[in-house]
């Protein structure tokens, strides 16, 4: 458990706090690319890290980020008129440009110079990948943009998606550093009719074999690697033939999860804080593979290795939720006893369902944890030595110019007996080389 002066530092993020100051100097996703459809288009709000700015696309197509409330008399610049490059405040009609820099002052005397001394709060935008990412730190501090691999994408070859949840960032982010709970949570009685298709065995499992591995052996044992990039962990499970099958997850500082996929995945998942309470989950592809679906669609709502619920969302979309604590995220009693171990249906909803209940800042003085938790426990240390190392004037970690962030992979597998999961995902693992060299597909996840 953490005292109640850490789970504090560990959760708070507005301006000023360890935690905000840490969050500030990466690079943030603000929106996604398809909010700012086109030049002069409308305003848009954004909350991030507990910070009220607008979002506008100029008539030269450039993004900026400034404060809503406008310098002048404080009045919502959302409101704004967005024309001819800049968003002008309807109160007085003060404009500002993509800088904060004030262009226009008509209710000041023509020969005024008062408005070259007035500018908002900006903030340098970077659009990547289908979003727009922000840097809200110290202008020099500023961190280099991390390529994951949607530097060389076109924009018909993205799919970035983004879904709220109203809880701390960093409860929201344990659940995906959590491999025990999908033997629990996730589970539903169907899994005892999957027969053996015959990928019992060394190499690479079909997935409705895992969701059958996931409920044969309910307590994984979990390995831990440092990596410069964070950290990479195994959950380790017995198969019913008696082989080591091992989901392979990597955490990426501050808030990236790259989740465990057969044969390996460079999916990033992003729990992006809107304030202390409430989360944006945003998930983005990362490479250009025809015929493989990274983000959106049916897979974000599997319901068992075979059913998936409708797809709600099409590429570069906000996802609606369907299910809440308003409605109890649709359990079905009936289910519960006899289909679905949770009784909700959508494997979102079901993680919604634990993470969101336990409260918008869970008091984590009162946790009991175990083995099947280290590596939530593993991400918490880091994050906090990382905030106060840069309180105290340190750098933050993985943000250096030359630093490989394409190479983070997440992986699965069935192991062969001397083989070491490790080497799973990179570049000396043989499917990631058949991979680059063209030669191997990575399967949709549910195919």
């Amino acid at each position: 458990m953490l005292s109640a002066q850490d789970n504090e530092l560990l959760t708070r993020v507005g301006p000023g706090t360890p935690m905000g100051e840490l969050l500030r100097r990466y690079w943030t996703p603000a929106l996604l690319v398809s909010e700012l459809p086109a030049p002069d288009s409308d305003p848009v709000r954004v909350r991030l890290l507990g910070e009220d700015l607008v979002a506008f696309r100029d008539t030269n197509g450039r993004v900026g980020l400034i404060q809503e409330n406008c310098p002048h008399r404080g009045a919502s610049l959302y409101f704004g008129r967005n024309e001819e490059c800049g968003l002008r405040c309807p109160y007085h009609g003060w404009k500002f440009d993509a800088d904060g820099a004030c262009v226009d002052m008509p209710s000041e005397p023509p020969n005024s110079v008062f408005k070259d001394k007035v500018k908002a709060t900006a903030y340098p935008t970077h659009e990547s990948g289908g979003i727009v990412w922000t840097y809200m730190g110290p202008a020099d501090k500023i961190t280099p943009f991390r390529d994951f691999g949607t530097e060389s994408l076109e924009p018909d070859q993205v799919a970035a998606t983004k879904l709220n949840t109203p809880c701390n960032w960093v409860q929201a982010m344990e659940g995906n550093l959590d491999t025990s709970h999908i033997s629990w949570l996730h589970q539903w009685n169907g899994v005892d009719d999957i027969p053996d298709d015959g990928s019992d065995k060394p190499g690479y499992p079909s997935n409705a074999m895992s969701w059958k591995f996931w409920k044969h052996d309910r307590a994984p044992r979990l390995e831990i690697e440092d990596t410069w990039y964070g950290f990479k962990y195994v959950g380790i499970r017995d198969t019913p033939n008696g082989h080591k099958h091992v989901r392979m997850s990597a955490f990426v500082f501050p808030y990236n999860t790259v989740i465990a996929s057969v044969p390996f995945s460079t999916q990033h998942g992003l729990f992006v804080p809107i304030d202390d309470h409430n989360t944006w989950r945003y998930s983005f592809s990362t490479r250009v593979n025809p015929g493989l679906q990274e983000v959106g669609g049916t897979n974000l709502f599997a319901l068992s290795p075979f059913e998936f619920g409708p797809a709600e969302v099409g590429r570069n979309g906000i996802i609606p939720r369907r299910y809440t604590a308003e409605n109890d995220y649709g359990i079905d009693r009936e289910e519960q006893r006899n289909v679905t171990y949770s009784g909700v249906r959508e494997f979102i909803s079901q993680d919604f369902m634990v993470t969101e209940s336990m409260g918008p800042i869970y008091d984590r003085t009162q946790e009991k944890l175990g083995t099947s938790d280290k590596a939530i426990i593993r991400m918490r240390r880091l994050l906090l030595a990382a905030a106060r190392s840069v309180a105290d004037g340190g750098e933050p970690p993985a943000v250096a110019q030359d630093l490989d962030y394409k190479s983070i992979r997440s992986a699965e597998k069935i192991l062969e007996p001397d083989e070491d999961w490790r080497v799973l995902g990179t570049a000396d693992d043989p499917m990631v080389q058949k991979y680059d060299a063209g030669n191997a597909r990575v399967p949709v996840a549910g195919s």
